[in-house]
């Protein structure tokens, strides 16, 4: 089984009004978690971008000016992710995959199934209702550290979130040979 982790950074909380800003994920083989491949990318947006993003993230207005543009983004993505890996995203279907959908839909990019692993779903078979289900929630439990990356960065949690999804994968289906939850449907942009 092929994993894309992945972490979107945007410009707000709504998908149908606000913009993604950056992309970034990590491809492995379930089982292979030493053997990775990295993708990152800025995403110029229409709008600006809000202060409180940029301090949230340290992403800048100016830092986008010479990104690709969305459509750009999200195909070199979908490229990197390529047919049949299933895409892992924490919160990722409350919040990266509709904000994918609806990008896709608002730049008239066709779109294809993809398998999609919500990681919240992980924390939640591993720990019930215990605490909650955050990113830094899990990495605690986990005895995880963001010492080195910044938080709400995508490169930086992307990393931390192949951590967290690698130690939690391993506590449910030691052997990797399927996924320890069920499989969401999402989209992401057609190959084709």
């Amino acid at each position: 089984m092929t994993l894309t982790i992945f972490d979107l950074e945007t410009t707000g909380l709504s998908p149908y009004t606000n913009e993604i800003i950056q992309i970034a994920a990590v491809k492995v083989k379930a089982g292979c978690w030493d053997q990775v491949e990295a993708f990152e990318t800025f995403v110029r947006p229409q709008q600006r971008v809000p202060g409180f993003i940029t301090h949230l993230t340290g992403i800048t207005h100016s830092d986008l000016q010479t990104a690709p543009s969305p459509t750009e983004a999200l195909m070199t993505f979908s490229r990197f992710a390529g047919e049949g890996s299933t895409l892992i995203a924490h919160n990722g279907l409350r919040f990266d995959m509709p904000f994918i959908r609806e990008s896709c839909l608002r730049h008239g990019l066709p779109v294809r199934p993809t398998a999609v692993i919500d990681s919240t779903a992980l924390s939640r078979k591993l720990w019930g209702g215990r605490g909650g289900h955050g990113l830094d929630a899990v990495m605690a439990r986990l005895g995880l550290s963001a010492k080195g990356e910044r938080r709400h960065d995508a490169r930086g949690d992307v990393k931390m979130l192949l951590e967290s999804v690698h130690l939690m994968w391993r506590q449910l289906s030691p052997d990797f040979a399927s996924s320890p939850v069920p499989l969401a449907s999402g989209v992401i942009p057609d190959l084709v």
